[in-house]
């Protein structure tokens, strides 16, 4: 079986798009910036650790999307900190730790799977269930949004994620340990399901800019950093990834 990564040299490119990401799910089409994309994938993950169903995604983008518009802030209502503007005072945890998006994801999946018939629940409910906001009407304007997020992070809808970036934030140094983290051991590079292939490559697609990735492939689909788009490629099983040289 192909390895799961391997070097590419990237050159610039005249064609190169705005850094940013899109994702598409059905009629709905919606923008993001780099950042969003990253914490998306992580709530995403998140869910996927914890053995959810792909509905408490949604719930958990829905709420991060009206608390924080997908970014991490340190400050907040009061002493409410982190993507899901959780507070310290109220028993959510330390404000370091609220402010690492894998520990705030995993306090709201813990507090949603405690509340009774979640699963059953709409999103906007579910949310304010876990939330106990002022406005908790506001989580359903998210819902939309949340729900193409939550169907291409989870590999429900095929390269439903596109995203390109000019210049990297970072080094591939860390991606296989974020892999393994976020993903579980052997996640590239072999024969999975087309649902779980597609949050794979989609979770790749979502980090390329942290951790310097610049093509995925899956399914006879590539997507590059340079176009932000996925074409039909032939390539191995199982998920690929290429790196850029520094």
């Amino acid at each position: 079986m192909a390895a799961g990564a391997f070097v590419l040299l990237h050159r610039s490119s005249p064609q190169q798009e705005p850094d940013g990401c899109t994702v598409s799910a059905g009629a709905g089409s919606y923008t993001l910036d780099l950042a969003q994309a990253a914490n998306a994938a992580v709530i995403a993950a998140a869910g996927a650790r914890a053995g959810l169903p792909d509905h408490a995604v949604s719930v958990a983008l829905a709420t991060a999307l009206q608390e924080s518009k997908l970014h991490n802030l340190p400050f907040g209502d009061r002493d409410s900190v982190g993507l899901f503007q959780q507070r310290p005072s109220q028993g959510w945890g330390p404000p370091a730790s609220l402010l690492d998006p894998h520990f705030a994801a995993g306090a709201f999946y813990a507090h949603l799977a405690k509340v009774p018939h979640w699963q059953s629940r709409p999103v906007a409910d579910a949310a304010q269930a876990v939330q106990r906001s002022a406005s908790g009407a506001a989580y359903a304007a998210w819902e939309p949004e949340a729900r193409a997020l939550a169907q291409a992070l989870t590999g429900q809808v095929p390269h439903g994620l596109g995203c390109s970036y000019a210049r990297a934030s970072s080094t591939s140094a860390g991606l296989a340990t974020a892999i393994t983290r976020d993903l579980g051991p052997g996640a590239t590079g072999r024969a999975v399901s087309v649902k779980t292939g597609w949050r794979v490559a989609s979770w790749l697609v979502a980090q390329a800019a942290q951790y310097d990735v610049a093509g995925v492939s899956f399914a006879g689909q590539r997507w590059t950093r340079t176009t932000g788009r996925w074409s039909p490629h032939a390539g191995p099983a199982g998920v690929s990834y290429a790196l850029s040289r520094p």
